[in-house]
C-alpha cells in the first residue's frame, strides 16, 4: 500500500508498505543483477550504507543459477542474506538489450542463452512463474522495451502487446499468488508504461494500465539512446497519467542530475547502474562532481574521496590509497569505490526526502546541481 505523505509541486513524498518493511520514498534501488552487487559488496555493506530496496534481474537468475533453484533454497531473500524488499525485473529489458539472440512473438519471446547459447522461452506467465520462484517483494510485469529510435508504426503494435502481456501477468500473479506452495503470496506487480519518444502514445498507454489498478507503475524504455531533454519531456506529459496514489518508477535512472530530475517530475523509485560499474573503474561521486581516481593528482592526496562524508572507504581511507589499489588491480580498491557511490545516492536520497519533508525540494535540487558542477 502507498500513502503519499506531501507534495511539492508535483514531487511525491511517500511511503510504500510491503510485507518485508516500508519503503520511504523517493528511493534509490541498488542493483543486484545475479542477487549480488558487483564489486564484492554483501547484503551486510548494503544494510550498513542505508539501502532500502536491492534489485535482481529475473532473466539473469533464471539462467543461473535457476529460480527453481532459488525457491528450494527458501526465495531470494532466503538466498542473499536480505530481509528488506526486493525488486526483481522482468526480463523485459533482455528482450531489447539481446536483441541479436531473440524473436519475439504474441506468446512471448524467444531467446538464446548468453552464457552458454540455450534456447529460452520467456511470456507473461513465465515471467511471473520466475519471479513468485524467486519470491521477490516486487515484481515487474513483462513487456517488451522498443528502441527510442523505432518507427511509430513498430512501437503503436509493442505498446499494445505489451497492455495484452500485462493483462496476462496480472491475471497469472493472481493465480501465483494463490497457491500453498507459493513463499511470498503476498508479491505485488508494477505495471510498465512505454511509448518510445512518442508522447500520444505514451499516454494513451499510461490511462490504459492505470485502470488495471495495479500495486505501482513504471515508466520504462528511457535512457536507452534519447537525450535527457526528450526524457523529461516524456515524463511531464506522462506521469500526470499514472495513479498519483500508487508508486512510480523510472526504470534503468541514473545519474544524481537525472534523480533530481525525475523526483521533481513525481518520481518515487529508481535504479541504475552507475554508482556501481563507475565505482569498479573507480570513478566516484561527490558533492563537487565525479572524481578518476586513476588520475596522477591523487597520487599523494592523503584526503578521503570526500571530506565529512561517513561511507566505509571515506572513514578509513585516502585517495593516493584507493588509487593505489585500483592500480594495482587489487579488488578492495573496487570494492571501496563502489561503496563510496551506494552510500553517495543512498544519502541523496534521504536529503531529497528530508527537504521534501521541509517543503524545500526546490531550493535543495538547485544548490544540489549547482555544487556538482563546481568541482
Amino acid at each position: 500500500m502507498y500513502q503519499l505523505l506531501k507534495q511539492e509541486g508535483r514531487a511525491k513524498r511517500g511511503e510504500f508498505h510491503t510485507v518485508h518493511g516500508v519503503i520511504q520514498t523517493p528511493v534509490f534501488m541498488n542493483v543486484g543483477t545475479a542477487a549480488a552487487i558487483k564489486g564484492a559488496v554483501s547484503t551486510q555493506d548494503l544494510q550498513q550504507i542505508g539501502t532500502q530496496v536491492q534489485l535482481s534481474n529475473t532473466y539473469h537468475l533464471h539462467v543461473r543459477p535457476g529460480d527453481a533453484l532459488v525457491k528450494k533454497l527458501g526465495g531470494l531473500h532466503k538466498f542473499m542474506v536480505w530481509d528488506k524488499p526486493i525488486l526483481t525485473d522482468s526480463g523485459g529489458f533482455q528482450v531489447f538489450s539481446l536483441a541479436g539472440l531473440r524473436k519475439i512473438k504474441e506468446e512471448g519471446v524467444y531467446f538464446q542463452s548468453h552464457i552458454d547459447g540455450k534456447k529460452i522461452f520467456m511470456g507473461p506467465e513465465e515471467s511471473m512463474q520466475i519471479q513468485s520462484n524467486l519470491a521477490s517483494t516486487i515484481a515487474m510485469a513483462f513487456d517488451e522495451c522498443p528502441s527510442s529510435v523505432a518507427e511509430r508504426s513498430y512501437v503503436e503494435a509493442s505498446v499494445a502487446r505489451t497492455t495484452r502481456w500485462l493483462k496476462r501477468c496480472k491475471q497469472e500473479m493472481n493465480r501465483l499468488n494463490g497457491l500453498e506452495s507459493t513463499i511470498n503470496q503476498n508479491q505485488m506487480l508494477f505495471g510498465i508504461n512505454q511509448g518510445a519518444i512518442f508522447d500520444d502514445i505514451r499516454i494513451d498507454h499510461a490511462k490504459a494500465i492505470s485502470e488495471l489498478d495495479l500495486d505501482g507503475y513504471a515508466v520504462g524504455g528511457l535512457a536507452v539512446g534519447e537525450s535527457h531533454e526528450e526524457m523529461y519531456h516524456i515524463l511531464d506529459v506522462t506521469v500526470p497519467h499514472l495513479p498519483k496514489d500508487k508508486p512510480t518508477y523510472l526504470m534503468g535512472v541514473g545519474t544524481p542530475a537525472n534523480i533530481l530530475e525525475g523526483v521533481e517530475r513525481g518520481i518515487d523509485f529508481f535504479d541504475c547502474v552507475y554508482p556501481s560499474r563507475n565505482g569498479r573503474h573507480g570513478h566516484v561521486y561527490t558533492n563537487q562532481g565525479k572524481l578518476n581516481l586513476f588520475n596522477q593528482k591523487f597520487e599523494l592526496d592523503a584526503k578521503p574521496i570526500e571530506e565529512g562524508c561517513q561511507c566505509p572507504a571515506c572513514q578509513h581511507y585516502s585517495r593516493a590509497y584507493i588509487r593505489h589499489l585500483l592500480k594495482a588491480k587489487e579488488m578492495l580498491g573496487m570494492r571501496l569505490c563502489v561503496l563510496h557511490n551506494l552510500y553517495f545516492y543512498n544519502t541523496m536520497m534521504e536529503e531529497i526526502r528530508d527537504a521534501l519533508d521541509q517543503n524545500r525540494f526546490q531550493s535543495y535540487k538547485e544548490e544540489k546541481l549547482y555544487r556538482m558542477t563546481q568541482g
